[in-house]
Parts: C-alpha cells; structure tokens; sequence
C-alpha cells in the first residue's frame, strides 16, 4: 500500500502579519494584558517575537519542539510560581491542532499551583475539535474536514523530508493511515 500525499498550505507573509495583528488586536480590545509573552518552541518563537513587539510586551520563550522535557518544565513550574505573585502570561504557538501541547503546559501549570485566571493562550491557527481550547486565535479550522498542513513563513526553508516527518507524526491529525 502506497503512503497517502499530504496536502500542503504555505502561509503568506503578508498572511501572518495579519494574523498577529489580529490577535494584538483582540488582545487590545480586552481588560486583561499580559505582563510576558511566552513564546512556545519552536513553532511559536516567530509569532510570539512578533506579537511581543507589536505589544510592546517583554518576550519569554519555552522550548518544547525539542521535547527536553526537563528544560521546559522547570521552567514552567517557576512561572506557575510567579503567576501566584500576579504575573500574567500569554502563551503564544503557531497552532493548536491537537492539543497535546497545550494541554501538557496546562496541567504542568496546574499541578504546580498555577493561577490560571493569571494564564491565556493564543495562536494563529486553532483546530475547533482539538482537545484543548485558546483564548485568541486568528484564523479556525477543522480537522474534521480541513486535512491540510501549514507551512508558515518559518519553516518555509525546511527540506521536503523534514515537513513530511513532521506532517506524519501524528497521522490521525491529518486523516491519514497510521
């Protein structure tokens, strides 16, 4: 049996801009800001630098692509700390597709006694059936039925191999055979 194709979807640049300015932009229109961007790696470094100057907001980073838990836990367990002290955080991603992510920072925040009302999430694109919920996002989709993988502005310089590794890591995300 021959491997499905994926089908791709390259963001614009122009895209993207709009997509940050739309999540500044919400952001803007509420009564809660942040006090730090966090910008989760490595799909949200970009857009949370972005949005970090756009808000004129210092920016944090988080490295999870990697999947060194060790780093990024620690550092999740002093934020939960100092969001006991009032210190706001939003965390900041390309996309919540299917929410593992999220909901692994999530429960690590909770279990570290995190104020979560002192915590929000926001990212470009948000799969509406993912297990996990954001409090921005500039663009919906699907899952369900949108079966196609981005390729943002970032990752638009890496090799046709390492986007298809990356597109089959999880096949049911795509609907594609296991």
């Amino acid at each position: 049996m021959s491997e499905q194709a994926i089908q791709y979807e390259a963001m614009s640049y122009d895209d993207f801009l709009g997509y940050v300015e739309s999540i500044a932009g919400q952001v803007e229109a509420g009564d809660w800001r942040p006090d730090f961007i966090v910008g989760i790696g490595r799909g949200g470094l970009v857009p949370g630098t972005y949005l970090s100057h756009r808000l004129d907001i210092p920016l944090l980073s988080i490295d999870h692509s990697s999947k060194v838990h060790a780093f990024s836990d620690a550092l999740l367990v002093h934020l939960a700390a100092c969001s006991k002290l009032g210190e706001r955080y939003l965390f900041v991603d390309d996309i919540n597709d299917s929410g593992k992510t999220l909901a692994r920072f999530r429960a690590l925040l909770a279990e570290n006694g995190a104020v979560l009302e002192n915590i929000r999430w926001a990212v470009l694109v948000s799969n509406i059936a993912s297990r996990a919920s954001v409090n921005y996002a500039a663009r919906e989709i699907d899952r369900r039925v949108d079966k196609f993988w981005f390729i943002f502005p970032w990752g638009a310089l890496a090799s046709s191999a390492a986007r298809e590794k990356d597109a089959r890591e999880d096949p049911s995300r795509l609907g594609l055979q296991a």
